[in-house]
């Protein structure tokens, strides 16, 4: 992208670029985007993944912070540039412009990547999909199911409401600078009928149960239900890593 190469990373953006070609053929393979959807790029950056989507897609959204490189993807006339801190932005708005729910992509800075990813959640019914470039180890968190250990919070909190998939490894010298982690694509569906439930009571529960992930559920979990008075059944003599989705959904839904 014209220009756009002589920029410096900033740190304070989390900002690494994706320079191999082969890993962002990849990645744009996997997005399979086509003309007519609703597309939005988060940190858009020097452009990697930015060019090959327009060459499949036609015009779209991105969206970037800084303001040296908005100012110059404006100025490429074939892009919709959103100059804000993704996490004010209103997904919602876009999608009724848009007329139609959102395809959203990016190579999310590291360091918000998990408020970046419960500011979408907050949108998820505006959203056709989501595919993400993520540090590897927050990818394993977000698709690990019960007994791994990766297993916790950020897994229950996204599965309830999305189907994840890990689609493809980054190492870090396809990045310029490299970063000093693994990197990873996840594609990320919302559940065609998700669970009808109460999100913050939801959110609250799986904290506690996560609070003490190596003791028992009874010392933190069976506490807080007992609080609130719950009289139903719920097997204490576990530990949070061990309980799937579906049971922490339902014992939110019974509360």
């Amino acid at each position: 992208m014209a220009g756009l190469s002589q920029h410096i990373a900033r740190k304070r953006f989390g900002q690494h670029f994706l320079t191999d070609p082969l890993i962002i053929d990849g990645i744009v393979d996997a997005i399979a985007p086509a003309e007519g959807e609703a597309l939005v790029e988060i940190g858009p950056g020097l452009g990697a993944m930015t060019l090959p989507l327009l060459a499949r897609h036609g015009r779209f959204t991105v969206i970037e912070l800084d303001r040296d490189l908005a100012a110059r993807l404006r100025k490429r006339g074939d892009l919709d540039v959103i100059e804000s801190d993704v996490l004010k932005v209103d997904f919602a708005e876009i999608a009724k412009a848009r007329g139609q729910k959102l395809r959203v992509v990016g190579n999310l800075p590291y360091n918000i990547s998990t408020p970046i990813l419960f500011h979408l959640l907050g949108f998820v019914e505006h959203m056709v999909d989501h595919h993400f470039m993520l540090q590897k180890e927050v990818v394993d968190r977000m698709a690990a199911g019960p007994g791994s250990k990766d297993y916790g919070r950020l897994s229950v909190m996204l599965q309830w409401r999305y189907d994840i998939e890990s689609v493809l490894d980054v190492p870090p010298e396809a990045f310029d600078p490299p970063p000093r982690v693994d990197s990873a694509i996840v594609r990320m569906l919302p559940l065609a009928e998700p669970p009808r439930l109460d999100e913050a009571l939801l959110g609250e529960m799986v904290q506690v149960a996560f609070s003490q992930r190596r003791k028992l559920l009874r010392h933190s979990l069976g506490k807080w239900l007992e609080a609130r008075g719950f009289s139903g059944h719920f097997d204490l003599q576990r530990r949070a890593e061990e309980v799937p989705v579906a049971e922490f959904v339902n014992l939110a839904q019974s509360l």
